[in-house]
């Protein structure tokens, strides 16, 4: 039988309809999506196949975004009982802004040699942080060939305390499915690559029961022509524009983009059935009727 995209949620039965579901003061615990089965993450290092056994009460999920320069948020950050960071996003500098603590870091198959590079800040074992890899299934494969599988399993070697996770080939299909039955648009069709964000936020939807969201900009943030430029990372002050790397990738049509915007539509309905919060910029998803236009992907 197959298993539900996120157990005992709305989001198993497909595309979502606000009108349908009315749980949005429900804990996630009431829902199950702390009890995760085991095909959901593998662990590198012996005993293997282990499944990620967390739940949090409280989670501030940190985006990588330039509206957290100057923010000082990094109190408020460290306060919540769970900090869920990703890529190779550092604090160290940027405590004020973005609080020093990590609970979970969610990390691209793209972004391995940076952690690499950076693993003495980043892999800090004495946090007790839980790290969670994705990526194609070439890069996760168990048999030698699988660059982020044979990275970890050395690096397991040298830090035998690092709790590291992968995200297995099936769990990977249902994140597809899922963006599939949210947009209407099949992820390999349309060229779309999800974005770290889109995993990060959807595995804090199973271990948390409130997810309070740092540095996301509504949907509809780009479309205002006097909306203020940041940079698309606050550790990368000199970098892309968020905006601009927002819209290139949502109307990209060659090659594989990212769809920023269309997932930010998709985090916004679920913040009008689930406990999310989003500030820095502060924002509300308003009310909508079932099936009005916003809630149609743009690519």
């Amino acid at each position: 039988p197959s298993q539900p995209l996120i157990p005992g949620s709305a989001l198993d039965s497909g595309h979502y309809e606000a009108a349908q579901w009315q749980m949005a003061t429900a804990s996630s615990a009431d829902r199950g999506f702390h009890s995760l089965p085991p095909f959901l993450f593998v662990c590198p290092s012996p005993p293997a196949f282990q499944p990620l056994k967390m739940h949090c009460r409280d989670c501030a999920l940190v985006t990588s975004s330039g509206h957290l320069l100057h923010s000082r948020q990094g109190s408020q950050i460290d306060q919540t009982e769970c900090v869920i960071r990703m890529n190779d996003a550092p604090t160290r500098g940027y405590g004020r802004d973005v609080g020093n603590r990590t609970s979970l870091r969610v990390i691209a198959h793209s972004s391995i040699q940076r952690i690499l590079r950076n693993r003495h800040d980043l892999l800090n074992v004495s946090q007790g942080t839980v790290f969670i890899f994705w990526g194609p299934s070439s890069y996760m494969r168990r048999d030698g060939k699988g660059q982020v599988y044979n990275n970890l399993h050395l690096l397991s070697q040298v830090l035998p305390r690092l709790k590291a996770f992968m995200i297995t080939r099936h769990k990977m299909l249902q994140f597809d499915e899922l963006f599939k039955q949210e947009t209407g648009k099949d992820r390999k069709i349309s060229n779309t690559w999800l974005s770290t964000g889109w995993f990060t936020m959807t595995i804090a939807l199973e271990l948390c029961d409130r997810i309070n969201v740092y540095g996301m900009v509504p949907p509809d943030f780009c479309r205002d022509p006097n909306h203020p430029s940041v940079p698309y990372h606050y550790y990368e002050p000199f970098g892309p524009d968020e905006c601009t790397m927002y819209l290139s990738h949502e109307r990209g049509r060659k090659g594989s983009h990212h769809r920023f915007i269309t997932e930010k539509r998709v985090f916004k309905n679920w913040a009008r059935t689930f406990n999310i919060h989003f500030f820095q910029p502060d924002w509300k998803p308003e009310s909508l009727a079932i099936n009005h236009p916003e809630n149609k992907p743009v690519f």
